[in-house]
């Protein structure tokens, strides 16, 4: 899939995330809602950090850029010394580490615990980077056509508002975790849940992907996770735009309006 459209679906997983808590009686504070979409969706083009060509090489400039070269070398490390006879030879390392279920756990736990050890400004961190994403994937023509800079303010100041408002009393910073110290803990939800939405998308299109990695299959342990070949599509193509995209719409609009307990 394209970044918008893996973007789009972590927008709305969240918001369906947030219907089915409200239905269990564990109902999401609105700031949680909307900074858990947001969130949700920015994570949702995190997968693809193997990728020099992805939007997410360009959302940081130079920073981006080389981290992405980095986590392109140790992907593609990781799949030379753990492939088996059945894996195909391959000289780079995209759809490999960083779209599999370890790497969304690992990414989630991650910043869940750099978010309640570090505090307001580990917590801000975290909002910037996915905020920025999130304009990059949700709003990706007006982004492509304004400047970084711009794109970076943006981020920052969304980063900032949420952050005050979710420190309020009520809500959010403890929702789910309500214990002393676990504020905060929930922001690895929507990571984790966005790289998986991510690989989810992506088995869906030709290549198929690698999600249940290192469980191996037959004589295979990448083994590209997807429905017969003949249900998938390319990326990009109008299966993506015409009909996945605006289905998207729909269930997240659909959850939202749910979650909040409007439907």
């Amino acid at each position: 899939m394209m970044g918008p459209a893996h973007s789009l679906s972590g927008a709305a997983a969240w918001l369906g995330v947030g219907a089915a808590a409200a239905a269990a009686g564990h109902a999401m504070p609105w700031p949680v809602l909307v900074a858990g979409a947001l969130i949700c969706a920015g994570a949702a083009l995190a997968p693809d950090l193997d990728h020099k060509a992805a939007t997410i090489s360009r959302a940081f400039g130079p920073i981006s850029r080389t981290l992405c070269e980095v986590i392109d070398k140790i992907s593609y490390s990781v799949y030379k010394s753990t492939r088996k006879a059945g894996d195909p030879r391959r000289s780079g390392g995209h759809r490999t580490l960083t779209h599999t279920w370890v790497w969304a756990v690992l990414i989630g736990a991650g910043s869940s615990a750099l978010a309640m050890i570090g505090g307001r400004w580990a917590v801000l961190g975290i909002l910037f980077v996915h905020m920025v994403l999130a304009v990059e994937g949700l709003l990706w023509r007006a982004a492509r056509v304004s400047s970084d800079v711009l794109v970076w303010l943006l981020g920052a100041a969304s980063a900032w508002i949420l952050a005050d408002v979710l420190d309020k009393p009520g809500n959010g910073s403890d929702w789910l975790f309500s214990a002393p110290g676990q504020e905060y803990l929930w922001l690895g939800l929507p990571i984790v849940l966005g790289a998986l939405i991510h690989d989810i998308g992506d088995a869906l299109t030709v290549s198929g992907c690698p999600i249940l990695w290192p469980i191996p299959i037959g004589r295979k342990r990448w083994y590209p996770v997807g429905p017969p070949k003949g249900m998938r599509f390319r990326a990009g193509s109008w299966v993506e735009l015409k009909v996945l995209m605006p289905v998207f719409m729909l269930l997240g609009g659909m959850g939202g309006l749910a979650a909040l307990g409007v439907i």
